[in-house]
């Protein structure tokens, strides 16, 4: 038995116990978070190909990393030559904006009673397509019905994307190689139409609009800082205005 909320009917509102949730976050995943997400992993796996990787070591990545663009930099840098380092250093800064959307995210899974473990695995697959969605779904879900509906949500987009991997590895030969990387931007085109649902609340909006301004004049300014300029800058502005605007 599922429950509508009643300002957006398509959303989940309850489900009949946490077991429901789960099987409600493994149906959404299901359709267009794992195959928006499985097209750009496809593109990954024929980069690995390319990199001379083997296919165990493709699939580690994908499991161990978690994070499409820590990913491509690991591998892109692994195939100049680019010392250890350099790679560690690289793949560190770009998993650091998982930082924020994780310290965002946890408050919300926290149930009385859950094992510790559980919530460290949670943190593991907190990536931007799981981490938009929960944020969006899990404050209207029960409590004890927020961490299985992201488990049910995460895991699958981990299947899809493993599965993507092993395909694109073997399909290398087939793709020409400008689509196995347009395929890798698919994935962030999702998530930007995901984003758009949040247009309604002001905060969210403003981030948005901040960010949208911002991106592309720090890229021209500095191409490498470029991303993490725009989102200190932006979502300072943005937190600043919305207090503001609150008083």
């Amino acid at each position: 038995m599922v429950t509508m909320s009643a300002s957006n009917p398509n959303l989940p509102e309850r489900f009949a116990d946490p077991r429901a949730a789960f099987e409600g976050g493994v149906r959404e995943s299901a359709s267009m978070p794992a195959i928006a997400l499985g097209a750009s992993f496809l593109g990954f796996g024929s980069l690995c190909r390319q990199a001379d990787w083997s296919l165990g070591l493709s699939l580690a990545s994908t499991t161990t990393g978690w994070a499409l663009p820590g990913q491509i930099a690991l591998i892109e840098l692994y195939a100049v030559g680019a010392g250890a380092a350099a790679i560690l250093l690289a793949v560190w800064l770009s998993g650091m904006r998982l930082l924020p959307m994780t310290l965002s995210l946890m408050p919300f899974l926290r149930h009385e009673g859950t094992p510790a473990w559980r919530y460290y695995l949670a943190a593991h697959f907190i990536a931007i397509t799981g981490w938009a969605t929960a944020m969006q779904r899990c404050p209207i879900l029960p409590v004890e019905q927020r961490l299985p509906y992201f488990f049910g949500f995460v895991l699958t987009l981990w299947l899809s994307a493993m599965t993507a991997t092993t395909v694109g590895y073997y399909m290398v030969y087939l793709l020409p190689p400008a689509l196995g990387l347009a395929l890798l931007f698919i994935n962030p085109l999702y998530f930007t139409l995901v984003f758009s649902n949040d247009l309604g609340r002001r905060d969210r909006a403003l981030a948005l609009g901040f960010g949208a301004v911002a991106g592309p004049l720090f890229h021209l300014v500095a191409p490498d800082w470029g991303l993490l300029y725009t989102g200190l800058v932006a979502g300072t502005a943005a937190f600043l205005v919305e207090t503001r605007l609150g008083r």
